[in-house]
């Protein structure tokens, strides 16, 4: 399972995975240039940002990621390389190749990423020298696999990594993870990352298929601000050194358990990107069940969890319940207002609304219950049987003063 007995596992510990994180210059004093590399070639997929403003190392990636083989993945952190047009380009390109001709790969074989201010001329001469230099440094120790973790923070307060192990047939087979996220958390596929990686076989269709379907359950229910990225990234290694044979029938029994690790993985490090919310002081799930479809459900949740007036009444602990039914009535899902039931509550929740109408709830109850650090919000819709699911933190006086002060 992903959890605290495996914590001290990380990348490293996945057959065939090292990696690295370093400081080469673009920030002051933090690590701000991490790589993971697989020792053979390994199936390849990713998911990416759908904002129309697109960063260039999302461009190059894009390509490359195309043909569903990587072998490598470097990531710099402090510089997004956003909106810096063909000299962004260029140094998007140079990147890949100072990693390719280093690590004697194909340059197709090299995904990269960037996380950090938007607009800022890209420092390839750092970067590629970065590479050259840290290349030689690539680690099995434990220790790599996080200080990669802590080179692709930007204002995030801490590594988000995983690490989970299970069994199909007789191989032992193991999947990591790690991730970045603060704020600017909106993913629609802000500045969100996450790189995960896993000694299974699988085929490159059936790797992006279920990429893209778990991305729609996990990393695509998580809000901080409401803010979707240049830069956001999602990307899958598997290079097959575990021993199965490679799945290629989504009916197989391999492949549905590899997809429920996957989900959990992917779940997991989504959570600790809301836990992280750039000055937030609670974690909110909301739920919506009984809706026409899941699709309607999602809507709501993403709704109701993007809503400014709603996370301010969140960290004010003022059970304002008319923001959370004025934000699902604007989702633009049709649905009966009158069977609408709305609750509040943490391990134990209060009804507030009962087929619309509000109970003889205790406003006091509601307040105390709202001091927690975990808030749940549960809308029963009754007219359905679909759900769905997401995370997202509240709204503070600090975060106002962290984007304030973002790039100064």
């Amino acid at each position: 399972m992903i959890g605290e007995a495996q914590m001290h596992k990380n990348i490293t510990n996945v057959k065939g995975f090292s990696c690295w994180g370093a400081h080469i210059g673009i920030k002051s004093k933090r690590r701000d240039l991490a790589m993971i590399y697989s020792e053979v070639p390994a199936t390849a997929a990713a998911v990416f940002t759908r904002n129309v403003i697109v960063a260039e190392p999302v461009k190059l990636t894009r390509q490359h990621v195309a043909n569903g083989k990587a072998q490598a993945i470097i990531i710099n952190s402090g510089n997004a390389n956003a909106c810096t047009g063909k000299q962004g380009w260029d140094g998007a390109v140079a990147m890949a190749e100072a990693a390719a001709k280093a690590l004697d790969l194909p340059v197709e074989d090299v995904l990269i990423a960037s996380t950090g201010i938007i607009g800022e001329t890209f420092p390839t001469a750092k970067v590629t020298a970065g590479i050259e230099k840290n290349v030689l440094k690539l680690s099995k120790k434990s220790i790599a696999s996080t200080l990669a973790a802590n080179a692709i923070l930007t204002t995030d307060t801490f590594a988000k990594e995983g690490f989970t192990s299970f069994k199909i047939g007789k191989h032992a087979v193991n999947m990591a993870g790690i991730a970045k996220g603060s704020g600017m958390i909106h993913p629609n596929m802000g500045t969100m990352l996450a790189f995960i990686v896993s000694d299974i076989a699988i085929s490159a269709s059936l790797l992006d298929e279920m990429l893209k379907e778990i991305t729609e359950d996990t990393f695509n229910m998580i809000t901080v601000d409401g803010d979707t990225s240049t830069n956001d990234m999602v990307a899958v290694l598997c290079n097959g050194l575990s021993g199965n044979s490679e799945i290629t029938d989504k009916e197989n029994e391999a492949y549905k358990k590899f997809r429920s690790e996957l989900q959990k993985m992917c779940l997991h490090l989504a959570k600790l990107i809301v836990s992280d919310g750039e000055g937030s002081t609670k974690f909110v799930e909301y739920k919506v069940v009984n809706a026409p479809t899941q699709e309607d459900a999602r809507r709501i949740v993403r709704t109701v969890s993007d809503s400014s007036l709603v996370k301010t009444a969140i960290f004010g602990r003022d059970p304002n319940w008319g923001r959370i039914i004025a934000a699902a009535g604007r989702a633009g899902v049709p649905f009966d207002p009158d069977k609408l039931d709305l609750y509040i509550g943490t391990s134990s929740d209060v009804k507030i609304l009962e087929h619309g109408q509000p109970t003889d709830y205790s406003r006091t109850s509601v307040k105390k219950k709202m001091r927690a650090a975990f808030i749940r919000i549960l809308i029963d819709l009754n007219q359905g049987e679909a759900e769905a699911t997401g995370w997202g933190s509240d709204f503070s006086y600090e975060y106002v003063r962290i984007n304030a002060e973002y790039t100064t």
